[in-house]
């Protein structure tokens, strides 16, 4: 008896042992395959979009460039692949893709129940409502009975079911898979009005050519914390990507710029710049990574404040202002963890 339980310790020992092999490897597979795998959105205006000669741009596409950079030294050595709301977490848990960077919300049960690891939040947004200003109304609540284009396999279905259900109003759902198919069945009047999350509506409408005639309603009826994730069961690996996020943050609190990330990585009096850049102790050696890192990260896109103006700011087709997403200092509730 005694002999059998000894071997049974041994083999669940082993099994535990090949296990957290088995899934502690990324790094180790992304540096053999010679590139990142970044699930990333079908298309999205701002978070993930190409450009005219087919290159991937965008606000979600800059943290795979930012996280490519810190790991094999070359923002451009990202392979993307493009997936829908229902497509992505299968995408993830199978091993097709490193790290999803594709406007996804932070849940209980994604986190929980999927076994997935969220990085942190790169975008504090909500979900809102847009439709035709000719429908005559002014609010969401004033929706009763209306017809609502609404992508699949994401939390604006519940939380769509449970705005309706909480105001004593119907709907009618009608169901798409992407944003470009969200697009074209409301400008088609498929649908009354499009749910999505407010960012998204902004993307969406920046593409119409009468968006004058079209109101996103003041009701934001959830809270939508977007980020990256990767698959639970690496740490090393999240470590990683969740540090990558957290240096882009840390160096606009702090000043660090892609113009000049270089020219710091010298020397500054700011012994966390220092820290962070390499100059000082061993935060790229704890990663699993060298000294500089964070040099790179930043280096391939700037820091946070430089791709949110760069793709989603006031000055881009989005016109989003930070609001949230503003440092904490700046009124804000962005910051991360210190690099300490």
């Amino acid at each position: 008896m005694k002999l059998n339980l000894i071997r049974f310790a041994a083999m669940a020992i082993i099994t535990l042992l090949s296990f957290g092999t088995a899934h502690a490897s990324t790094l180790n597979d992304v540096k053999a395959a010679g590139h990142l795998k970044c699930g990333i959105n079908t298309g999205l205006p701002g978070f993930a979009f190409t450009d005219d000669k087919g290159n991937w741009n965008g606000f979600d596409v800059a943290f795979c460039r930012a996280l490519a950079a810190a790991v094999l030294g070359n923002p451009d050595k990202v392979k993307y692949v493009n997936l829908t709301g229902k497509t992505r977490f299968p995408a993830l848990a199978s091993g097709e893709i490193d790290v999803l960077s594709r406007n996804t919300t932070w849940t209980f049960s994604r986190d929980v129940d999927l076994g997935f690891t969220f990085l942190g939040v790169s975008y504090y947004d909500g979900q809102g409502f847009i439709g035709r200003k000719s429908l005559g109304i002014k609010s969401a609540k004033e929706l009763d009975g209306a017809s609502v284009c609404i992508q699949t396999g994401t939390t604006t279905e519940l939380n769509l079911a449970d705005f309706f259900r909480s105001n004593n109003m119907k709907y009618e759902p009608v169901p798409i898979e992407t944003n470009a198919e969200a697009r074209a069945g409301y400008l088609a009047e498929r649908c009354d009005v499009y749910t999505t999350d407010a960012s998204g509506l902004a993307a969406t409408k920046s593409t119409f050519k009468d968006a004058e005639n079209h109101m996103v309603f003041p009701e934001i009826i959830s809270k939508e914390p977007l980020g990256p994730l990767v698959r639970q069961g690496d740490d090393q690996w999240a470590d990683i990507a969740r540090w990558t996020l957290n240096a882009l943050i840390v160096a606009e609190e702090l000043g660090v710029t892609k113009a000049n990330v270089n020219e710091k990585a010298k020397g500054t009096k700011n012994p966390e710049i220092n820290r962070m850049l390499g100059k000082e102790g061993s935060m790229g050696k704890m990663l699993g990574l060298d000294a500089t890192w964070a040099v790179r990260a930043i280096a391939a896109g700037g820091n946070y404040a430089e791709i949110f103006d760069k793709y989603l700011g006031t000055k881009t087709p989005l016109g989003l202002s930070r609001g949230l997403n503003a440092l904490y200092k700046d009124g804000g509730i962005l910051y991360a963890p210190p690099i300490r």
